[in-house]
């Protein structure tokens, strides 16, 4: 129903901010993210997730798109609503969930309070397939004019030599900061790698 909130910030809660937007506050549950990166009277634009339920009517918040989507694909596992969904995601980024999701490590994902080995288990099994290899990637392989720089380039070269997507994206991520090319990525990558 709304697919975002455009506002000035009136209140910061715990768990919730209120957004003023053509002078109605909205009250929206928020993501971690959310809630650590904004500040009061700061004009802001939230994704939101319109929640109905026959006893509560609820507005979920997030940072991104993206936040949002994985958020939406929580929902979609049996046993995940939308409390639970945003605890996962209060608890790791979307970005690092995605990586959990296709490396298949319920470690991480049993951090989460609330979250289960059973649990865990039952969303690698039932979102694993569903995940992108662009959610995979580290926020800054995406140049100003929406292109995968060669970090990006660098993931997919690894991952088409046999590398996992996730366990290609942590490497890279751990050498792409000072590197100039793809061919430089890569070659610190292997050679980090071939040292364990």
């Amino acid at each position: 129903m709304y697919a975002y909130i455009n506002g000035i910030i009136t209140e910061i809660n715990q768990d919730n901010v209120v957004i003023e937007a053509g002078g109605i506050g909205y009250c929206l549950l928020c993501t971690g993210s959310v809630l650590s990166s904004v500040k009061i009277n700061e004009t802001i634009k939230i994704y939101t997730y319109y929640h109905v339920r026959e006893d509560a009517i609820s507005l979920f918040g997030f940072s991104s798109k993206e936040e949002r989507t994985m958020f939406l694909r929580l929902l979609s596992v049996s046993g995940i609503g939308p409390k639970i969904g945003l605890q996962i995601l209060t608890a790791i980024s979307a970005r690092e969930l995605a990586i959990a999701l296709v490396s298949g490590d319920t470690t991480s994902l049993t951090r989460v309070p609330g979250v289960g080995k059973k649990t865990a288990q039952r969303l690698i099994l039932e979102l694993r397939e569903k995940v992108d290899n662009d959610e995979l990637l580290p926020q800054t392989t995406v140049s100003a004019a929406g292109k995968p720089s060669f970090a990006a380039d660098a993931i997919y070269a690894l991952a088409a030599l046999g590398y996992s997507p996730a366990e290609a994206s942590k490497a890279v991520e751990a050498v792409a900061l000072n590197c100039t090319s793809t061919e430089e990525i890569i070659r610190l990558v292997l050679k980090n790698m071939d040292r364990r």
